[in-house]
């Protein structure tokens, strides 16, 4: 298993993996993701803010970063990262990938000294908070999203689920 920037030639790869989460989500009547731009993935590619999880020589995971969300979060005093769009493919449900790549964002957090791993949702979805809540991460509400100009399609149809996970040196 390895975690690595995901590069110009996964993109294809990348965008079959979001249709799988996005019909994935459809299939259980929640707010699924929409189209994302091709320019979105390629910036974030090329900002090296997108990553992938390989097994055998195979994307088994993919998820964006950011050090700055203040669309969903506000103003964040708290140095910290946020994860979008995790997404696993479909071969490899089931094996608590999630937990490899929160495992990852804790050292790398650890490494350039930030407080906070925060994700969010968008629809109130127990299943997610459930899940979510069994790494360690605290549910802290929902929240309707003002801003959401700059955010992809899925922003303007539900409430936001909040979650995170505070930093502590010993994972």
């Amino acid at each position: 298993m390895t975690i690595s920037n995901s590069n110009l030639s996964d993109i294809d790869r990348i965008f079959e993996l979001y249709n799988s989460a996005t019909d994935y989500m459809n299939s259980k009547k929640g707010v699924a993701w929409p189209k994302f731009k091709r320019d979105m993935i390629i910036n974030e590619i090329e900002n090296k803010l997108q990553w992938k999880l390989e097994i055998d020589k195979q994307i088994a995971c993919i998820w964006a970063i950011t050090l700055n969300d203040e669309s969903i979060w506000g103003i964040d005093s708290n140095p910290s990262l946020y994860v979008h769009r995790l997404a696993t493919n479909p071969k490899f449900r089931g094996n608590r990938l999630a937990g490899h790549v929160f495992n990852w964002c804790h050292k790398y957090c650890i490494e350039n000294k930030l407080n906070y791993i925060k994700m969010d949702t968008v629809g109130l979805n127990k299943g997610l908070i459930n899940h979510y809540s069994r790494f360690g991460f605290d549910f802290l509400g929902t929240k309707k999203l003002k801003n959401t100009k700059n955010l992809p399609e899925h922003y303007k149809k539900d409430v936001g689920c909040l979650f995170q996970k505070q930093i502590k040196e010993k994972n």
